[in-house]
């Protein structure tokens, strides 16, 4: 009888091990077909190839990262708008940008272009196929556009240079650090984080060039450092992530002009060390933001309020070094953090009544610093 309970023992102290284990083992297919895949952009001073494939499990587990294309410094990638053609950035003093022809779990590369400027970090594309490539270094928006044929890339068709500088070390130029769209497709915003101001402008369709908007641009609070943004589903604010006050800045538009509403920190009070900010998501229904610290190492959660302004309800730690960029899965029941500096994916289930975050798994990437689902 002693015997049979020491066995019965040791058979649930075995169970109970391999349930705890299964959080950092990636699932095969076999053992569950459902499934969400995205690709990795990465630097490649160190392990890293180029561009990365893998996916994430029913249950947030992960399956083992597989290269995709072999290319330097794939730092930031975007889709166009049939998810057929990978674009990515080489972020390298002589930028470039290129294509790739989606096969699979294969990159085809098409061809690739000059990106206008120095050390691309951003790269994004509108429904009419027009490229917009932000260059760190250069300090400018390159223009390009993709031919939907073959989903080549034209040559530069104009650069947007930037001037000025901030008031920190890290603001002594221009550095543009992305581009985007604006929703109601009235033009265009940059995040300027060395002149700390966001620029405005928008495309001339029939010469093809970049002309600034009435409102050319808007300052940021002092030492700022204006990174990335996302625009509010239903409120018409922007929320602008700073990178080097660690803040979130609550913009709004009044008789067609911007103006700074409110200014939020992504830090808990008590946190006194460095620390910068990296990217910013926003829920689909506009109640959540979600902002990841480098230096913190979390993912802060803020509440949007009824007049737009934010509040911080959380910093969850990412289990890694250096979250640079995150995603929040399409159906967003999960986010995925990519930790920079530790060499690892880290994915956490949400909730989506009070935005917060819990663990669910990891594995080992080479440097990742993009997240991109199909």
């Amino acid at each position: 009888m002693k015997a049979v309970f020491l066995s019965l023992c040791l058979t649930a102290l075995i169970s109970c091990k391999n349930t705890e284990s299964q959080k950092e083992t990636p699932m095969t297919e076999t053992q569950n077909t459902e499934h969400t895949s995205f690709y990795i952009g990465t630097y490649t001073d160190g392990d890293s190839q180029g561009i990365y494939k893998a996916s994430l499990e029913a249950d947030g587990t992960f399956t083992k990262p597989v290269l995709a294309a072999e290319v330097a410094n794939p730092s930031f990638l975007a889709f166009n708008d049939a998810k057929d053609i990978l674009l990515s950035v080489t972020e390298r003093e002589q930028g470039k940008i290129g294509t790739f022809k989606v096969a699979g779990d294969t990159l085809t590369p098409i061809n690739e272009q000059n990106s206008g400027g120095a050390n691309p970090c951003f790269v994004t594309i509108n429904e009419a196929n027009y490229v917009l490539v932000a260059n760190y270094t250069g300090g400018n928006v390159g223009l390009l556009k993709l031919n939907e044929q073959d989903g080549s890339l034209s040559e530069l068709l104009d650069v947007e240079q930037h001037e000025g500088q901030g008031t920190t070390d890290r603001q002594e130029g221009p550095h543009a650090h992305s581009a985007w769209f604006l929703p109601d497709g009235s033009g265009i915003v940059s995040a300027d984080l060395g002149t700390n101001q966001l620029w405005f402008s928008k495309i001339n369709t029939q010469t093809n060039k970049l002309e600034p908007a009435e409102t050319q641009k808007l300052d940021l609070p002092e030492g700022a450092g204006p990174r990335h943004l996302v625009f509010h589903p239903s409120n018409g604010f922007i929320y602008v992530l700073n990178e080097l006050d660690n803040t979130v800045a609550q913009i709004g538009k009044e008789n067609e002009r911007y103006s700074v509403k409110t200014v939020t920190s992504i830090l808990p009070e008590d946190f006194d060390a460095f620390s910068k900010a990296a990217d910013i998501h926003i829920s689909k229904d506009g109640k959540f933001i979600y902002a990841s610290n480098r230096g913190h190492d979390s993912i802060a959660i803020l509440e949007v309020t009824e007049d737009g302004s934010l509040t911080l309800i959380a910093n969850e730690p990412t289990k890694g070094k250096d979250p640079r960029n995150f995603q929040l899965t399409p159906d967003e029941k999960f986010v995925i953090v990519a930790n920079q500096n530790s060499n690892n994916l880290v994915s956490y289930t949400r909730d989506p009544e009070s935005g917060l975050m819990t663990y669910a798994s990891e594995i080992t990437a080479p440097t990742p610093v993009c997240i991109l689902f199909e």
